[in-house]
Parts: structure tokens; sequence; C-alpha cells
């Protein structure tokens, strides 16, 4: 039975804001925290509920801001706490919820508990990094192998021994298997908690703890080229002894019991060789993560079939769950490319936006992904990306879903920056620029404004249960299920050519008006332009 007293978080969408390159506004190329909130009225007008924002802590910026340096203030790039608590108030005064990211799993290298733990075997935080000793012949202690690139081990001349970094050499791990740690780590959410954040958002969440035995991998027998890209060797490991630790499970509720004291929320982002049944656990019974979200929609792999499977197969296993559907984030190649091929029309956006929020689960759109933008080209010379620059020109890397937005096509550089931007502007973009779109009742913007607010009258979109028709590719196909409700169906077309389909139930559907996409029903026969879509309600 669907409970009418559905958590709010299952009916809200989750915008991702990537800092240094939403607005900058002081001339130092690379975006802030006023930044930030001068555009959350942008933000607010795409009717969108929660606001994740990518760090913005304390850090060498060596994967810029992913290793962090003081996990309780604001890094001087960013701006000073005072401009966060500025940021909050304004953020809940238009009835926004801020989401913070926390990277909990390894630290930077600079960070006070790393450069004492170093320091010797011996002293108060010796014991909270994992430190381990060399094979006899020298080598590491196991096989471990880090995401971006070589062992996961790294020598360290003062303690004469191997620390472990599941990411870059200077993002050592912490040992969550010390209770210290874990406390130090609640303490800090606390801090930004008590300062008002509605919610945090689990980086590499299932890294917290590691094999104690320290076993080495065995080889992998299914590739992961969900996680990492297949020139990567990590994929070629099945990570059952490096992370997803079933001591993570109990971690997880102490965050959860923090949480619930300042009815907070928590989403996890989860990496695994089966991310969907961790997705699974880290959600089940009510006591540990709100929702999770994998790679699986973040893979260049795409058919109605493939998404169809995700869904799915979450939903086999979810034992009373919660999924977040992400088609883009900071991580990833951008949708409009990775999906849409060499120049996708901006039909295509509206399409993939419209699908995606009509999953079961909490929607999160990446910034530009309103805009329809593609993948930005990021010559080798301006690469920044460390993962990038390692497996350049095979994988290159992050930087081209991370460069600035485009506000304006008039202004240089797209209107974010008086300085040189961190990374270039794309000049594709700026036909595409907020202002442009802003002026253009068809543009892929406005589109998205119209589709949310229209997808908040459909309680079926929201909070219903979800099943699949067997409709021909490239189309997929399915129905919303809500008590007290009648069912919602729902049809888009993947494809750039028009499809016709027979599906039964819709001769006992009519259409439903106003989410903007074409696409008509009649006797029972369903027909989609290139990248349409139709929604029908029963009668």
């Amino acid at each position: 039975m669907q409970s009418t007293q559905t958590p709010w978080w299952r009916e809200a969408i989750i915008y991702q804001v990537y800092p240094r390159s939403y607005l900058d506004t002081n001339g130092d190329g690379v975006g802030d925290l006023p930044g930030i909130t001068e555009k959350l009225d942008y933000i607010a007008s795409l009717g969108v509920d929660i606001v994740w924002l990518s760090p913005f802590f304390k850090s060498p910026m060596k994967d810029f801001g992913y290793d962090i340096s003081d996990y309780c203030d604001v890094d001087p790039l960013f701006g000073a706490l005072a401009d966060f608590d500025k940021l909050v108030a304004k953020a809940h005064g238009l009835g926004l919820k801020i989401m913070i990211d926390q990277v909990q799993s390894h630290t930077a290298e600079a960070h006070p508990w790393f450069v004492e733990s170093r320091k010797s075997r011996d002293n108060p935080k010796a014991d909270w990094y994992v430190w381990a000793d060399p094979l006899p012949d020298g080598n590491p202690p196991n096989n471990w192998l880090s995401v971006f690139g070589g062992s996961s081990w790294q020598w360290d001349s003062r303690r004469r021994q191997y620390y472990l970094h599941n990411f870059l050499t200077s993002q050592p791990d912490l040992n969550f298997h010390n209770p210290e740690v874990q406390q130090a780590m609640l303490d800090s959410m606390r801090f930004w908690l008590e300062r008002g954040v509605d919610g945090v958002r689990m980086d590499a969440c299932n890294f917290h703890f590691h094999d104690r035995q320290l076993r080495s991998n065995p080889p992998a027998t299914k590739r992961d080229t969900a996680t990492v890209t297949d020139v990567n060797p990590y994929g070629m490991q099945s990570h059952v002894y490096d992370k997803t630790q079933p001591e993570n499970i109990g971690y997880l509720r102490r965050i959860r019991a923090l949480l619930n004291e300042f009815g907070a929320i928590a989403i996890g982002e989860v990496g695994a060789d089966d991310s969907l049944a961790v997705m699974a656990d880290y959600t089940s019974g009510g006591d540990k993560l709100h929702m999770a979200y994998s790679f699986n929609l973040l893979t260049p792999e795409f058919s109605a079939a493939y998404i169809r499977k995700q869904v799915e197969d979450f939903e086999a296993r979810v034992k009373g769950g919660w999924a977040s559907w992400s088609v883009g984030n900071h991580d990833s190649i951008r949708v409009m490319t990775r999906w849409g091929g060499a120049n996708p029309p901006a039909s295509f956006a509206k399409m993939i936006l419209a699908m995606q929020s009509s999953l079961k689960g909490t929607p999160c759109l990446y910034q530009g992904d309103e805009l329809a933008l593609t993948e930005a080209d990021v010559p080798y010379e301006l690469l920044q990306d460390p993962y990038g620059i390692t497996f350049w020109p095979e994988f290159k890397g992050r930087d081209g879903c991370r460069t600035p937005m485009p506000w304006t096509s008039e202004a240089p550089d797209a209107g974010f920056t008086t300085g040189t931007p961190w990374l270039p502007v794309d000049k594709s973009h700026l036909p595409k620029a907020a202002a442009v779109q802003d002026q253009d009742p068809d543009s892929a913007l406005n589109f998205a404004r119209r589709f949310i607010a229209w997808r908040r009258q459909q309680p079926q979109l929201t909070r219903g249960e979800i099943a699949f028709f067997d409709a021909p590719e490239p189309v997929l196909a399915l129905r919303r299920d809500l008590d007290g409700e009648k069912p919602v169906l729902a049809a888009f077309n993947f494809g750039d050519k028009e499809v016709s389909f027979d599906w039964p139930e819709a001769a006992q559907a009519d259409d439903l008006a106003g989410h903007g996409l074409p696409g008509s029903a009649g006797a029972g026969r369903v027909t989609l332009p290139p990248y349409g879509a139709w929604f029908g309600k029963a009668r």
C-alpha cells in the first residue's frame, strides 16, 4: 500500500552545482559562494527543491575540493563561512534546501590529521589512516588499485610503510575501523547541520572501510565499465576487499541517527561491482541513507532495454529503499554528448529530462543540463583534471563537463568571470546561454521549467509504483500506479526517427496535456516523433 505520508524528499528534484564553474564574483576565474547566492533565483525558477553543492571546503585543490584539509571551513577561493551562511539564508527564503558534499573516505595529505599520522607509528593519530608494512621484497601489501591509476598504495619514507589511497596519492584513506575517526567525521557533519544544512551527499560512500586482513582482490569476472573507463585497469579487479565492507552498514546507521536529530537527509554515491545491490542495501530499512545513486545511468550505454533493466533490477532488490536517478554529474561526459551523439537537437535534452523525471526515484539534475549543454572540448594543454591527464588521450577526464556555466552570449567568457576562467568557456555553449534561452519560449531551459512544474501536478510520477511495457526499441514505455489515482502511462522515443507501436492499454487512456512533448495515441496505437513522448491517464 502506498502511504499518503510520502517523505518530502521522494517528491523532490535535486540540482547539482559545481561551485568552481557556476559564477565568479571576484574576477579570479573560479566560481564562488557569493556567485551561487547571486544565482539562487535562477535555480529557484527551475522549480527544483534541493541544491547540492560540490565541495567548497578548505583544500589544496589537487582534486578540486574532493581533497579536504579542513572539514569545518570554507576555502578562501570560494569565500568565507559568512558567505555560506548568507547562501543558506537566501536559499531557505526561496524555499530551497541546501545539500553539501561529505568526502569522508579520504582527506588531503595536507590535512593536520595526516601530517601528524605520518610522523611516526606511535603518535595519537598514528592509526587514523590505513598504514601497512611492505612485503619482504618491498612491494605493497596487496594488489589493490587506485581509481585514478596505478597501485592504491604509496610509500612513505617517514614511517617506512605504505598508506592506502583509493584515488590520488595526495588523498590518503582514513581508517574507519578506528572509532575516533568515525566520531571525528560525525562531529564535522554536525558542524554543518548546526549551520542550517538540510542534507548531505556522501561521496564514495562505500569506500569508508577496507578489509582488515588486506587480502588481494580477485580478477573481475565481468569488467566494471560503469564506474571507470575501459582503459583503466581498475575495472579488471573484483573489488571485494578494498571497499563495500559489511562494517559500513553500522557507520551509515550512525550517520542516519545524526541526520534524524536535524530532520536532514542523505544521498549516497555508490561505485561498486554490483552498484544496484549496494544501493538497495544502503537505503533499505529506513535506518541508513535516504537514497543512493550509482553510475549505472552515467555510462555510454543507452537503450530503452538498458534503462529498464537498471530500474527493474533496483526495484527487485530495494526492500523499501529509494533511488536517485542521475544521467549527468561532474564526473561524467555530459548526457547530451554521451547519449545524444555529435550534434543532438534540443529536443533530445527535453525528452531525456522528461524520461529521467518519470522514473521511480528522486531525479538529480546537473548544472547546464537544463541548457542542453554538450561536452566541451578542452585541449590537452588546458586540462586541469589529474585523472584525465593520466589516461589521455583515450580518456580526457572530467574537465569537459566542468567548464563554466554560460550566462550570457554577449559578455566575455559568457558572463562567468571578468578574469581568466579556470577552464575555457566552450564557444558552442554561447548560443545556449541562460539569457538567450530565457527569451525563447521553446528553449530547453523554459521546457525544463514547465515540465518540472507539470510533473509536480502528477502525483503518480512522484510517488507511484513503476512497471514497464514491452515496447520496441528505441521506445521506453512505462506505467506509474498510485493508490487513489488513475494510472499514468508514458512512452519516450530515444531515436531520431518517428516510431509507432501498439499499446493496448493506451486505448483505455486519455492524453495528458501540458508536458510540452510531441506524441499522440489513438485506438491503442502510440505514435512518437523523433525524441518525442506521450503521456496518458487511464480512464
